[in-house]
């Protein structure tokens, strides 16, 4: 997958077919939901949101989507995590498994609460 050239998140979603597509679409949708005053932008060469800062970054590879909540993200809902792949500020779902976008929802939630703290102090 060649990933130069993407300079929107649009851009970068329309690579993908199918049930990535799908996935990646119900994500931004999600994180549009929880974070409805972030702006998005390309960073990493991933969709970024950014809020006070960047909230969370997503990316699709080929037997996964890689979702990047900084490590306070993922410690904070560690538990929830366990069953997937993490590492200090990332996390793997399978995409031959049902994504947890409830679990995804907590984390974009805590991450915007984060950052809101960060801007006010």
């Amino acid at each position: 997958m060649e990933k130069r050239g993407i300079n929107t998140i649009d851009d970068y979603i329309a690579q993908f077919t199918g049930e990535t597509l799908e996935i990646l679409n119900k994500l931004r949708e999600l994180i549009h939901d929880c974070a409805p005053e972030a702006t998005e932008k390309i960073s990493y060469q991933m969709p970024t949101f950014a809020l006070n800062g960047n909230l969370v970054h997503f990316a699709a590879f080929e037997k996964h989507i890689g979702f990047y909540p900084t490590p306070s993200g993922i410690e904070k809902f560690q538990e929830e995590l366990s069953p997937y792949k993490t590492a200090k500020g990332s996390v793997q779902f399978p995409i031959n498994k049902p994504i947890p976008f409830d679990v995804i929802k907590k984390i974009v939630k805590f991450r915007v609460s984060e950052n809101q703290r960060s801007k006010d102090n």
